[in-house]
């Protein structure tokens, strides 16, 4: 039984050889396959943390009904000349009552963080990010005036119904306006949706392409040896003996494809990281270290999968049809 083994495994690995340029050709469009589905893994990868980082980001802003409101509009109405306005024109009057929005803001079912910033916070915000430090667009002011509002920083579980939350805020007793990038939002969930669709079609066809090549290979190498195959048949041998050495020869195809596509594709996300970086607004790009072993295990599945399916369903019909007529010489 060892012998056998032992027999059929080199006749596998004689077959590469025997047949190396086709094998060197199936190596060469495996290699290409599984490249491409693996940067279209990182590039997936990268892309969902990119939409999960911007998702986190992309907060909305909450600005309260408190007496700024009402003295500085930020809807663009006229500033009123008379700034002794009556505590009834407002409902926010203190942190402590703004602090209490942020509450029933935090009660939301889709709301997973609600930060309160006050009117001083939110004016040295403006100063420091908006205005580059330069706090010449605020000189009408006088003294130690801010036109700031109180307001909070609403960050959403998920962005499906941004639209929507929006109003739900706005809908609460206290508060003003809110604003918030929906275009971004709907942006994120459109870009993910696009993503996972692209790359199951894009794996989907490479793989039929990968399967089509080793098939082609094990067939040149299955015709070159269909007089021996007869023999084989002739003489007893079963179906299992015969395919072993061409399901061998379609395994060591696929590992070989697979390692020197773990080698191309660190080599091309290296190099293109920073081009991906940019493609993703700046954000951090996942170490290729992290995704080594879960693209080591997928390219020896696709490798070993390619080429027992390619073997098995070419040599199947064979040795059916061209198999038994030989058997009958």
């Amino acid at each position: 039984m060892r012998k056998s083994t032992g027999y059929l495994f080199r006749e596998g690995l004689k077959n590469v050889w025997a047949n190396r340029l086709m094998s060197i050709a199936s190596i060469g469009v495996l290699v290409a396959c599984m490249t491409i589905i693996g940067l279209a893994i990182l590039v997936t990868s990268n892309l969902n943390k990119g939409m999960n980082d911007l998702q986190n980001e992309n907060v909305v802003m909450a600005y309260f009904n408190d007496k700024n409101s009402v003295l500085y509009p930020i809807d663009g109405s006229q500033i009123p000349k008379d700034k002794n306005i009556s505590e009834d024109k407002y409902l926010v009057h203190n942190e402590e009552e703004a602090k209490a929005v942020c509450e029933k803001i935090k009660a939301l079912s889709f709301v997973s963080n609600v930060e309160y910033i006050s009117a001083d916070a939110a004016l040295e915000n403006y100063k420091n990010n908006y205005v580059d430090g330069d706090s010449a667009y605020l000189v009408y002011l006088e003294g130690d005036e801010n036109p700031m509002s109180m307001c909070a920083k609403v960050t959403f579980n998920n962005l499906d119904n941004f639209d929507s939350y929006k109003e739900q805020i706005k809908a609460i007793e206290g508060v003003n306006v809110v604003v918030g990038a929906s275009d971004v939002a709907k942006t994120v969930n459109n870009i993910s949706d696009a993503v996972a669709v692209a790359g199951l079609f894009i794996i989907v066809i490479l793989m039929i392409i990968a399967l089509v090549i080793v098939s082609n290979t094990i067939r040149v190498t299955m015709y070159n040896r269909k007089l021996e195959i007869s023999i084989m048949k002739a003489v007893g041998a079963t179906d299992s003996f015969i395919r072993l050495p061409f399901l061998i020869e379609g395994i060591v195809l696929g590992l070989i494809s697979a390692l020197l596509s773990l080698g191309i594709t660190y080599g091309v996300y290296a190099l293109a990281g920073d081009k991906i970086k940019q493609a993703l607004g700046g954000t951090g790009l996942i170490a290729f270290r992290t995704m080594l072993p879960r693209l080591a295990v997928i390219y020896v599945l696709l490798g070993i999968l390619a080429g027992i399916i390619g073997s098995f369903i070419i040599l199947s019909k064979y040795l059916k049809k061209e198999g038994s007529e030989f058997s009958a010489l």
